[in-house]
């Protein structure tokens, strides 16, 4: 990194890091994000696959403890919050809360680990026009491809609990209920509505965890930026390790509350107005 820093400043090194390994595909595909989420759930679904093999009634060992301590915990918010049947529920909300927390704490991996890696093993010029950012959930296509997946899933749960007609003459007559010619007149705000409230919950959802995680990216950036000189480099690496210490909550906050929306919007989307 320092001698990035020196040659071309920090703006060229944090431009660096900004920019993701594309694969032309149309109007182009991240590859990294791809490839880190790919990888990032299948270690999730291993992970649990094999504590779910391995479990037993008896003593438990210490990775089965703690597969069960997360299990207890999801199940436990999904309860408080979700009051119907959970059995699809809790395996949702576990999904969202391990795989968000996975691809959330990539960000606190050393910033030139994969240009470092490239620079060992094909030189310094192949490193320098070789792009690969680490976090998923720092680029905005994954927030919201998570968050359009729970749109689609929250429109399923309406669709089950009232049908199709009576999810229709909702949007149609809530929130202002009136009866007779009013309730014609009052039939397109009140579809209108209900549009812009279904259409809040996705945007919100992908924003928030964007934001954070692009904002904590960032700073990880700017704070490297004084690592490339001796002066601030004791400084910097202070700051780096204080704020890798306070974004390990953001991590885990951001996977939280990303889960806990979900099973709220669900619980909403299967009552009446």
């Amino acid at each position: 990194m320092a001698s990035e820093a020196q040659s071309g400043g920090l703006n060229e090194y944090i431009g660096h890091h900004l920019t993701h390994n594309v694969v032309e595909i149309g109007s182009g595909f991240n590859l990294d994000t791809w490839l880190v989420s790919l990888v990032l759930g299948l270690l999730f679904l291993l992970w649990f696959g094999l504590a779910a093999r391995k479990a037993t009634s008896g003593v438990p060992s210490k990775g089965q403890a703690f597969v069960e301590i997360i299990l207890e915990f999801i199940d436990g918010q999904v309860r408080d919050t979700f009051h119907g049947d959970r059995r699809s529920v809790t395996p949702l909300a576990l999904t969202i809360f391990i795989w968000i927390v996975f691809m959330n704490t990539m960000d606190l991996l050393p910033l030139d680990l994969p240009g470092w890696l490239v620079h060992s093993t094909a030189g310094a010029e192949v490193a320098h026009h070789t792009y690969f950012r680490l976090v998923p959930t720092a680029d905005m296509n994954t927030t919201f491809a998570l968050s359009v997946s729970v749109f689609f899933i929250l429109i399923g749960h309406a669709l089950a609990a009232k049908g199709g007609l009576g999810f229709g003459k909702e949007l149609l007559t809530a929130p202002f209920h009136a009866h007779g010619f009013m309730a014609i007149v009052l039939a397109p705000v009140n579809l209108a509505m209900n549009i812009i409230e279904w259409l809040v919950k996705p945007i919100s959802l992908a924003m928030r965890l964007f934001g954070n995680m692009y904002g904590g990216e960032l700073v990880f950036m700017l704070i490297a930026g004084l690592l490339g000189s001796w002066i601030s480099f004791g400084p910097g690496v202070l700051a780096n390790a204080a704020w890798a210490i306070f974004h390990i909550l953001i991590i885990l906050l951001q996977a939280y509350i990303f889960m806990i929306l979900t099973v709220v919007y669900i619980a909403g989307a299967r009552e009446g107005h």
